[in-house]
């Protein structure tokens, strides 16, 4: 009698090898991802990751402890994918406007691929619910390397006397809001989105304006 389910793959003796392990995990990921980003986190079920997966909820088990860790596991092989490539450098520039450019460039592109405004979505939408989500996306997010990156640059720029900045990672968390916020809102629908040109534009007019802004610093006094 024929089915008209997927086939049924043949089950080997003895423990899997790594290369098969991997292989597995990675078909549930895949699995998690899509069902996460297109119906949400809430509605994303065990049983359905599963089903997709094509496995039992005991094989899913022994790789991941609940759904909490199985989004982890999707955060992170999706911010892992925006990177650049390993032989790209990050910092690259004969000056600081060059290097902060080529930062912003590497940022913006990585916030407006898909799998980032996905993400981006998916927690804007589920965070009030489920506000362990935004732990897992800042554990396993890239923004706080961002910050670090950026804010020993202007570090060394502020030693060397080209601007003022007596707080270095509070100016690169402002320079990484302006790289990415507006952008990400109008790919969301919040706003029409950004053309090629203005994209191509965008890490020029914000390093113009965020260093124009730390070169006239006025840090505010408290009481």
């Amino acid at each position: 009698m024929s089915g008209t389910g997927p086939p049924v793959i043949p089950r080997r003796g003895g423990r899997p090898s790594k290369a098969d392990a991997e292989q597995l995990a990675d078909r549930i990921v895949d699995a998690a991802t899509e069902l996460f980003f297109t119906s949400g986190y809430g509605a994303t079920t065990i049983e359905a990751v599963a089903q997709r997966a094509r496995i039992s909820k005991r094989t899913f088990y022994h790789r991941f402890e609940n759904k909490s860790a199985l989004f982890s596991a999707v955060v992170h092989r999706t911010i892992e994918r925006m990177r650049p490539p390993a032989d790209v450098p990050l910092l690259r520039g004969a000056n600081l406007v060059e290097i902060l450019r080529g930062l912003a460039d590497l940022i913006l592109r990585a916030a407006l691929s898909p799998p980032a405004i996905d993400l981006h979505r998916l927690i804007v939408a589920e965070s009030s619910r489920f506000p362990d989500l935004v732990a897992v996306v800042t554990k396993e997010g890239a923004s706080e390397e961002a910050v670090r990156l950026i804010a020993g640059v202007l570090e060394r720029e502020a030693r060397a006397g080209n601007l003022q900045a007596d707080n270095a990672t509070f100016a690169a968390q402002q320079f990484l809001y302006l790289v990415t916020a507006l952008p990400q809102r109008r790919a969301m629908g919040l706003g029409t989105p950004m053309t090629s040109a203005e994209v191509d534009a965008w890490p020029r007019d914000v390093v113009n304006l965020f260093l124009n802004g730390c070169r006239g610093w006025e840090r505010a006094r408290t009481r």
